[in-house]
This record gives C-alpha cells, sequence and structure tokens, in this order.
C-alpha cells in the first residue's frame, strides 16, 4: 500500500486535492468533527479539562473555538485529548483500506505529530495567499484568529515544502489539478 500524505497551508485545499485521487481518504478534520458529536469519552475528558468551555453534548465548534482564543495552553489540551483517538481512528482506516493500491492522509499535523512515514509520499498543495484568503472568508465560521491560532502549531510551509515529493499548484481550478493527480499516480504506481 502506498501512503499518500497531503500537506499545505490553511484552505490552500489539501481535503479538496485529497478526494481527487479516486482513491480512499482519511481525513483527520472530519474525523475530530465526529468525535466532538458522537464521542461521549472525548466529551468527558474535554469536560474535564476545560469545564469554563466544554459544558454540553455535542460538543460545537463555538465550545472549542472560545477555548482555543481564551488561552493558547486550551489548544495544547484539546489536541492532546483528541489526537489519541484520531490516531486510533487512523489505524482502524489503514487496516479495513490494507489492500488498496494507494491511500490518501489528509491529516493537518502529519508532520508535526510525525504521523508520517518514512516511506510516504508527500504531496504539497500550493495556493496563493490572495486566493486562500478569499476561500477561507467564504467559509461559514471563518475566524482569522483562531486560523493564526493553528498557524502557530504548525511546521514552517517553506519546511512541509521542502520535505515534499511532489508540489501541486492549486489555483482553483480542477483541469490542471486532475492533471498534476495523474501525473503524480504514473510516478508512483
Amino acid at each position: 500500500m502506498i501512503r499518500i500524505g497531503i500537506l499545505g497551508d490553511i484552505g490552500s485545499g489539501k481535503s479538496y486535492i485529497a478526494k481527487q485521487f479516486g482513491y480512499p481518504v482519511f481525513n483527520a478534520d472530519q474525523e475530530v468533527g465526529k468525535l466532538y458529536k458522537k464521542d461521549k469519552q472525548i466529551f468527558y475528558r474535554l469536560k474535564k479539562e476545560l469545564p469554563k468551555y466544554i459544558y454540553k453534548f455535542p460538543i460545537n465548534k463555538e465550545q472549542v473555538t472560545k477555548a482555543i482564543l481564551s488561552n493558547k495552553i486550551n489548544l495544547k489540551k484539546i489536541i492532546k485529548v483528541v489526537h489519541a483517538k484520531t490516531k486510533r481512528k487512523m489505524f482502524i482506516f489503514l487496516k479495513k483500506n490494507k489492500n488498496k493500491k494507494i491511500v490518501i492522509l489528509d491529516i493537518p499535523l502529519l508532520l508535526e505529530n510525525r504521523i508520517n512515514k518514512k516511506n510516504d509520499v508527500l504531496i504539497f498543495v500550493n495556493a496563493k495567499k490572495d486566493l486562500i484568503r478569499k476561500k477561507l472568508k467564504k467559509r461559514k465560521n471563518y475566524n482569522q484568529k483562531l486560523i493564526n491560532k493553528f498557524k502557530k502549531i504548525q511546521l514552517p510551509l517553506v519546511y512541509k515544502k521542502k520535505k515534499s515529493h511532489f508540489i501541486i499548484k492549486n489555483n482553483f481550478t480542477k483541469k490542471y489539478i486532475k492533471r498534476d493527480i495523474n501525473k503524480i499516480l504514473n510516478k508512483v504506481l
């Protein structure tokens, strides 16, 4: 099984590009969202860590956002609680898809949390900052302060780009992305 890790800036289109490969995708952000909605164990652990902010189940983004924005230690607490369970979900995903040629890992902190393996194929999604900003502003829960907090815990984009085996330029048009993905697939298969 070839593991492809998708790297890039917040809002650069990593999740969209991950889906375009046509192989099973593990999307860490979606898994965290499911944990907030369905996992009472996560709720109780977060409520214990952050009782002022996490107080009702299912956990909504507003509670999490307030916790993160109020104190930089809160983000670390949330990650600590959620990370282990998300990682377990990833192992289940990998086991379930062990017979697939390729799996796609759409995990924002792939390198930061050392989830990647030595032989993973890393792809950096490169997009212009002004295009990213436009896309982010269209999001329902857009919050620049929150985005800045997440950027502070991420490795520099220059480092991620250097670590990558391939770069996909995302100008947010499907035609060129599909072409670049096909070129990469031809090289890795």
